[in-house]
């Protein structure tokens, strides 16, 4: 089985789309035996993607720091859920257990995720798939400023080009299976 790091928030947002992208991508890592890595809550997306999953009878595990445990109220009903230190070790630990991973929308913590785990791979710590999965355009502002960072020579092509925009959860499962 392969694991997939999902960076997603810790909120819901203010349409439903949102928690039904997360339930349908849930869904069907289950099925196609796909494990998730996240960040261990149990609210908002990262509640709504983990239950999702856990339904379909799949496997999650989940990586939460101390200082968290209470305000993101750790998912204590997942397959495995390792509380760490820090902010730090938490993405670390979720790099070790994952072979790609994956922006859904959510806030400062996902874009912090995935900006890290793309300087992880500038950096050469690993050649693992990067991903954002881009329905209802969530994330196209910041795709365009990683395309102006191109453009005026703060990141090369090259870099950019790692990051696969996907839209479709079906697609971007197929993706990673075709990448591993």
């Amino acid at each position: 089985m392969s694991n997939l790091c999902v960076f997603c928030g810790s909120k819901n947002g203010n349409d439903k789309k949102y928690v039904e992208l997360g339930k349908t991508l849930g869904s069907l890592m289950a099925e196609k035996n796909i494990g998730l890595v996240y960040g261990g809550g149990r609210v908002g997306i990262m509640g709504v993607l983990a239950d999702a999953c856990l339904e379909g009878k799949g496997s999650v595990y989940g990586v939460i720091p101390k200082s968290l445990m209470d305000w993101e109220v750790g998912h204590e009903g997942i397959t495995e859920l390792s509380v760490v230190e820090t902010m730090h070790d938490r993405k670390a630990k979720m790099y070790e257990l994952s072979d790609g991973f994956v922006a859904i929308p959510g806030g400062m913590g996902t874009l912090d995720e995935l900006c890290e785990i793309i300087t992880w791979a500038q950096l050469k710590y690993h050649k693992k798939p990067i991903y954002v999965l881009s329905d209802f355009g969530f994330f196209d502002h910041l795709l365009k400023h990683f395309d102006l960072a191109v453009s005026e020579g703060f990141l090369s092509q090259e870099h950019r080009d790692w990051i696969k925009v996907i839209e479709g959860p079906e697609k971007l499962l197929e993706a990673f299976l075709k990448e591993i």
